[in-house]
């Protein structure tokens, strides 16, 4: 059956996208790709705030996020820690065999800009991995606090996921002093999943290049020298650049101040839905994300249930919770092309779906 997706990600795409990406094929390394290619970078480094170039990866985030450590690392990293998709990057941090602390919070609560002071003082470290927005609860960390913390410390490399904020709110690269900004597809940017962007400064370019066993489908200098001829560093997936292609055309006919704008009015329609049915905002007061929710489930509702009356009477599916959290969260997707008539049928299937189970219980 066909249904809406309202959850974190992969989100609903638009028929205008997926027409996007029925275009012929072309060869990657022709001219007529090399057009498609240079065609896209003007809008996307405007819209990551940025004069270095934007590559692409044809991966999830996580192949960049593994990469930016192989390419970087070289005396240890600081994993800051907030949830599921953070407490990864860090076990991927030793895996790759890096040196590697992590700088806990609990889930939900935001990274401390002080304790990345505190920790980065002590001269260890020579990169730093954040997530901006962290999926999984539903937390964004105050991330121009934290630059200006590492910003203080010229030898450390910041590294920043910005998967599932990137595009929603103005996240200015250059103006930050983030080395490597890395996003993904499928979340707020609307399309399907399978690419990944990477912007990396000059100094975050230096560094790779000292660094030996940085690899090969992820390497930063490779991406760059092909960066420089228009082109991939291997056979990247067309149909979505297609789709980005688009995707930029239609930011560019909203506006990026009105795509910010619709973005925080419809999470917090979204918010006060939930508030107003006894939920609460799992993520510390003002750090909720201005892409999803994740709410408590406090009042104890069969998240399995609700799922499964939503997907086969209304068509659409929310999130039950993520890993350690399932069942005790759950999570309701604001991101993409949703709108105020999206939301407020969503909104609609959700009190028809509750009503509807407190009759049957």
């Amino acid at each position: 059956m066909s249904y809406k997706l309202f959850i974190p990600g992969p989100i609903a795409v638009s028929e205008k996208t997926l027409c996007a990406m029925t275009q012929p094929m072309i060869g990657h390394r022709s001219a007529d790709f090399v057009a498609l290619y240079q065609a896209i970078q003007p809008d996307l480094q405007a819209l990551v705030y940025t004069r270095d170039p934007v590559y692409l990866s044809t991966s999830s985030a996580f192949g960049a996020m593994e990469g930016a450590l192989r390419n970087l690392v070289k005396k240890k990293v600081l994993c800051c820690m907030n949830g599921a998709f953070a407490d990864k990057w860090h076990d991927v941090a030793l895996r790759c065999g890096k040196q590697a602390t992590a700088l806990k919070c609990d889930w939900g609560q935001p990274v401390d800009p002080a304790a990345v002071r505190k920790e980065l003082a002590t001269g260890a470290y020579d990169a730093i991995t954040l997530i901006h927005n962290e999926t999984s609860c539903g937390c964004m960390s105050d991330l121009p606090a934290i630059m200006a913390m590492v910003r203080e410390f010229p030898e450390v490399v910041s590294i920043v996921d910005t998967v599932s904020s990137f595009s929603a709110l103005a996240i200015k690269k250059d103006e930050l002093g983030i080395d490597v900004f890395i996003t993904g597809s499928q979340k707020a940017l609307a399309l399907p999943p399978g690419l990944s962007l990477i912007s990396a400064s000059k100094k975050a370019l230096a560094r790779a290049a000292t660094i030996a066993d940085r690899g090969y489908y992820f390497d930063f200098l490779e991406f760059h020298k092909n960066h420089e001829g228009g082109m991939t560093t291997s056979t990247p997936v067309i149909s979505l650049i297609y789709a980005l292609k688009s995707k930029l055309e239609d930011i560019k006919a909203e506006g990026v101040e009105a795509r910010y704008a619709r973005h925080a009015r419809l999470n917090k329609q979204v918010r006060d839905w939930a508030l107003a049915k006894g939920f609460k905002l799992f993520p510390k007061e003002g750090c909720g994300s201005v892409t999803l929710n994740c709410f408590a489930n406090t009042r104890n509702v069969d998240l399995v249930a609700l799922n499964n009356v939503l997907k086969t009477k209304h068509g659409l599916v929310i999130d039950g919770g993520y890993g350690k959290l399932k069942g005790k969260t759950f999570r309701i997707s604001n991101m993409g092309d949703e709108t105020d008539a999206t939301i407020v049928a969503l909104v609609q299937a959700l009190n028809a779906a509750l009503t509807e189970m407190s009759r049957s219980a």
